[in-house]
Order: structure tokens, then sequence, then C-alpha cells
């Protein structure tokens, strides 16, 4: 009897202990270049096919290639019409940095606007000397702006699902107000539904 009651016993520790909470402690370095669809959110895998091809196409088009002189670029928001949370800014800088390092276009900085006028401020309160200090009046205007959309449609039938997102990029004249180019990528991802077990 007793080594019954000693055998259900570890039987149920064996069960309570698959019940705690599990956490995950062994990591490794994956290569982000490689395919991630562990999911079927938006995945950085997505955004990294999405820019590089939309890049390519604005590094194409004649206004940049041929410019004798790079065109001043700001870069501003990218709405998300998607039903997931996506940090449309992360998929912005990435399109910045991608154009940056094609050496074919400079950038302004919208987001530091507030905090030049501040140090514009500071620069002009005695504390800087005159030689140094910078003041309003010498920034470079942009030329084009660069905004865009991210729009998704998810069909779900059965154990069936397809996500499809289309991320679209305007390059806007600042002077003539005209989108002098655009450009979209479409991707399509297939996912069935398989039983987890626990």
């Amino acid at each position: 009897m007793r080594k019954l009651f000693l055998v259900a016993l570890t039987l149920v520790a064996v069960a309570l202990q698959g019940c705690g909470t599990q956490q995950f402690t062994k990591g490794s370095y994956d290569d982000v270049n490689q395919e991630n669809l562990l999911n079927d959110s938006w995945s950085e895998t997505d955004m990294q096919k999405a820019v590089n091809e939309l890049v390519g196409g604005m590094l194409r088009y004649r206004g940049i290639n041929e410019a004798k002189k790079p065109p001043v670029v700001m870069v501003t928001k990218l709405q998300n019409k998607t039903s997931e949370v996506i940090d449309t800014q992360n998929i912005m800088d990435m399109v910045r940095v991608s154009l940056s390092e094609s050496g074919k276009i400079r950038f302004i900085d919208k987001e530091a606007r507030q905090d030049i006028a501040d140090e514009y401020e500071y620069q002009n309160s005695g504390m800087v000397s005159g030689e140094t200090k910078k003041g309003p009046g010498g920034q470079t205007g942009a030329d084009y702006v660069i905004n865009g959309r991210l729009d998704s449609i998810v069909q779900e039938v059965g154990k069936n699902k397809t996500v499809y997102y289309k991320l679209t990029l305007n390059l806007t004249n600042l002077k003539t107000t005209e989108i002098d180019w655009t450009g979209q990528k479409e991707i399509r991802k297939s996912f069935k539904k398989r039983r987890v077990s626990m």
C-alpha cells in the first residue's frame, strides 16, 4: 500500500512540475537575414524584403540616380493600416539607413528639430563663444519627403490562412508637391493550422 502511495505521489509531482511556468533559458544568435516565419505576424524578414526592394527602386529613379548633387530628403511617417501593432518608425529607419548607405541622398532630421531649436536658444544665451555658436537661418531645406503606408489583408478558411501585406512608399517633391516616384512591395504568406501539444 505504501509503495502504491509513493508511486501516486511521484506521478502527481511530475504532473505538477509540467504545469509550472516555463521560460526561455538558453538562446543562440541567429542570422538576421535568415527567413523568420515563427508566426503569422509582420516580421523582420517581411521588413527586410519590402525595404530592400523599395529602396532599390527609389535609387533607380533618375531624379536621384542622375542628380548632379545628392538631393536632401526628409523621412516622415508610415501609416499603419493593418490590424497589427507594428513599429512603423523601425521600418522608416531602415529605409533611411539603406538610402544613406548608397551615398546618393542626404538627409535632414525632422525628429531633432526641437532639440536643435533648444540648442540655438542655449548657444545664443551668452554661454557659448561667438566663434563657435550656430544660429537659425543656416539650415538646409529638404528637396523631397518620403512617406508611405502599410496595408494588410488576412484570409482564413478552415485550417488555411493567408496574410497579405503591401508596403507603399512615396517620394514627394517639396517644390511642386508632385509625387516624383512611388513604389510598392507585396508579400503574401501562407499558414496551416496544426494541433499544438502541451
